[in-house]
């Protein structure tokens, strides 16, 4: 066997030290519910999740980055009992040592092709962000807007292995801090440069950011989640594949960019989008959740 072959074995049978990781973790997660409760998260849409753990999770950045893949791996495991296996820059997923291995215990591979068509091929849950870090860094104005120029390779790959997709999207997150500026003004536009100066690259820019008031402090806002329907990957007859490949990743776009602005409605009207205590018993709450 090749080693990287081999690596791509271990992404499902992991070494002993990242298995017993894994079971640190997944006790965390299961104990820490409680205490996530607390911020009442708005979580819609389970019904929408297989059973059978056969899916991929298709999802949004935000300017925190992590805020929505803890929160969605975290509802899908109390949901469906199983483990969510996110697909990350390959930077990230190849960090070595100590932080590598809590990474891949929490389930992180890196999102390549071959990585994902074995988690497939395994039956796993998989969770991507196909605007991967080009959706960090929004200037103002471009709050819960997906960046997903050239990216189709999440369709392409869910329709090789027969996977249904489900959108997944997040509110909050990029209103924990905002940006000061537009990406055309002057500051704007120097930071562009700036960025590219730096990484080569103006499409991962971070805009001068702030939070509460004029500080960095972070602003206190209640999390939104809400899975969509399931959307069927099987290839009609007389479709070509570039053809299918576009048609799926469209449908997912539309189907996401409708559940941020229906979470965006919901939350303009939740006397509990700040997390202000005296606001707690008057939360909104989804309509699974108040039957």
């Amino acid at each position: 066997m090749t080693n990287a072959a081999a690596k791509t074995e271990q992404i499902i049978e992991q070494p002993r030290r990242v298995r017993a990781l894994r079971r640190l973790v997944e006790a965390t997660a299961d104990g820490m519910w409680p205490a996530v409760d607390l911020a009442r998260p708005y979580v819609d849409g389970t019904e929408n999740l297989p059973r059978d753990g056969r899916f991929i999770l298709v999802g949004n950045h935000t300017q925190t980055g992590m805020a929505e893949a803890w929160l969605t791996c975290l509802s899908v495991r109390r949901i469906t009992g199983t483990r969510v296996r996110p697909l990350t820059e390959r930077g990230m997923g190849s960090m070595p040592g100590p932080i590598g291995d809590v990474l891949a215990a929490c389930g992180g591979v890196v999102g390549t092709p071959e990585n994902a068509t074995k988690l497939m091929e395994n039956n796993e849950t998989v969770l991507v962000f196909p605007g991967g870090g080009r959706e960090l860094g929004k200037f103002r104005g471009e709050e819960y807007q997906l960046k997903w120029e050239g990216r189709a390779g999440f369709a392409r790959v869910a329709i090789a292995n027969d996977y249904p997709i489900v959108p997944v999207g997040h509110v909050g997150g990029d209103d924990i801090y905002r940006s000061i500026v537009e990406r055309d003004s002057v500051l704007g536009r120097l930071t562009e440069k700036l960025s590219q100066t730096m990484t080569g690259r103006t499409d991962m820019a971070m805009p001068l950011m702030r939070g509460v008031g004029p500080t960095p402090i972070p602003s206190p806002q209640r999390m939104y989640l809400r899975f969509g329907q399931p959307i069927d990957t099987g290839q009609p007859a007389g479709v070509t594949d570039d053809d299918w490949v576009a048609t799926v990743k469209a449908r997912t776009q539309t189907a996401l960019e409708n559940v941020l602005r229906e979470l965006q409605d919901v939350r303009s009207e939740d006397p509990f989008r700040h997390l202000n205590p005296l606001a707690w018993r008057h939360a909104l709450r989804p309509p699974s959740a108040t039957s």
